[in-house]
């Protein structure tokens, strides 16, 4: 399932930010999330997935829960002015399809 930036970002070139995706979820008991980078996300914005692929068990279901997607920007692709410098980095932009999640059953445990 494709996931969406929910809002504009822009991450300087060499810093990390949390991409909100706009939307929570309560996932059965046994089950858990992995939220991924989609294989057009570096080439697109030069950012990676700070975490490779991010797990999300079904405990992640507070008020406060909101899925992101942590994302390090290692090429800028914009250029922005910041105190009469100009800094790269790159946008993020709200509709921006920039990582994709499923739903996994929780394997068991090995002994």
């Amino acid at each position: 399932i494709d996931v969406y930036a929910n809002k504009d970002v822009f991450v300087k070139c060499g810093e990390r930010a949390m991409v909100p995706l706009g939307f929570a979820l309560e996932l059965p008991e046994g089950w858990e999330g992995h939220l991924a980078p989609r294989s057009s996300t570096f080439k697109t914005w030069g950012i990676i997935q700070t975490n490779s692929v991010g797990v999300v068990d079904d405990t992640y279901i507070g008020d406060n829960d909101q899925w992101h997607m942590p994302v390090y920007c290692l090429q800028g692709k914009d250029i922005e002015s910041e105190n009469r410098e100009e800094v790269k980095g790159t946008w993020i932009r709200k509709g921006d399809k920039i990582g994709q999640f499923r739903i996994m059953e929780v394997m068991p445990e090995i002994e």
